[in-house]
């Protein structure tokens, strides 16, 4: 098991095309993973990744079964009828006629009368949803994808610390599977005097709104991972940071053991 693809998911593509990113931190956490990626895909309209790793798929807990009231409602409003006129006053249906507020793009089923429009790879005029080649309206579809991956921010639960939250010495930041090894060694950590903090986070595209304020309040920040140093990197990149890489890749999970020595050894430099 390791995270060593958070880069490729992050940058993987053909061109500047963000997209949102949730990763899961426990088997139960799992289902509620999915849920939050369906979600976002379905309100924004974009496609997201949930990541997961070996050591998830393989391991197991007592997980209770939510009821379907208690999920959050991603059904979808579907485009029924034109939503623009042209020069003429007639009605028609502009497929990139976005949402003010989420800057998602309306979805019609196949075969709505007066609803036909095209879809596929080449870049589309804003609006109309036409093959546009001008290099200033790529240049602004660009930019409007952007910003509706990065506005996702505002509609995430923020990052909670745990731990030593007001006082800590050292802040371990984590993601995905980690989290067990890492809630151990802070445990041990705090059983022996020293004042840790824990931030596990969930959503990695956008981050979560409250992030870089939770950082700048510690005067360490180390980010345990199951590669070289990923999210390190962007965590430093985003946040002009000091956060250090604590590194495992051979293909087995951190124990709490290796942390604990390795946080001690931090906060002791």
């Amino acid at each position: 098991t390791e995270q060593a693809d958070l880069l490729q998911a992050m940058y993987g593509r053909h061109g500047e095309s963000p997209i949102p990113i949730v990763a899961s931190y426990s088997p139960a956490q799992c289902f509620d993973a999915a849920i939050e990626a369906a979600r976002i895909a379905l309100k924004y309209r974009t496609p997201v990744l949930l990541l997961s790793d070996g050591y998830l798929a393989n391991g197991s807990e007592p997980w209770r079964l939510p009821s379907v009231e208690d999920l959050p409602d991603i059904s979808v409003e579907f485009a029924t009828e034109p939503n623009h006129t042209d020069a003429e006053g007639e009605p028609e249906f502009w497929p990139y006629l976005r949402d003010p507020l989420t800057l998602a793009r309306p979805w019609a089923v196949p075969g709505t009368p007066g609803l036909a429009h095209r879809i596929g790879g080449i870049e589309k005029h804003d609006g109309t949803g036409n093959i546009s080649y001008d290099p200033a309206n790529h240049e602004h579809m660009v930019h409007l994808r952007a910003d509706k991956v990065a506005g996702i921010a505002a509609d995430i639960a923020p990052v909670e610390v745990t731990g030593d939250a007001e006082d800590a010495e050292l802040l371990v930041v984590g993601w995905g599977s980690t989290w067990g090894a890492i809630d151990g060694a802070m445990n041990r950590c705090r059983a022996a005097g020293r004042r840790v903090a824990h931030a596990h986070l969930t959503h990695l595209n956008p981050f979560p709104a409250n992030l870089g304020d939770v950082l700048a309040r510690y005067p360490r920040v180390v980010v345990p991972e199951m590669n070289l140093g990923q999210l390190s990197r962007l965590l430093r990149a985003e946040y002009l940071v000091d956060a250090r890489s604590i590194t495992k890749v051979q293909g087995v999970p951190f124990t709490a053991g290796e942390l604990e020595a390795a946080l001690l050894k931090e906060m002791d430099q």
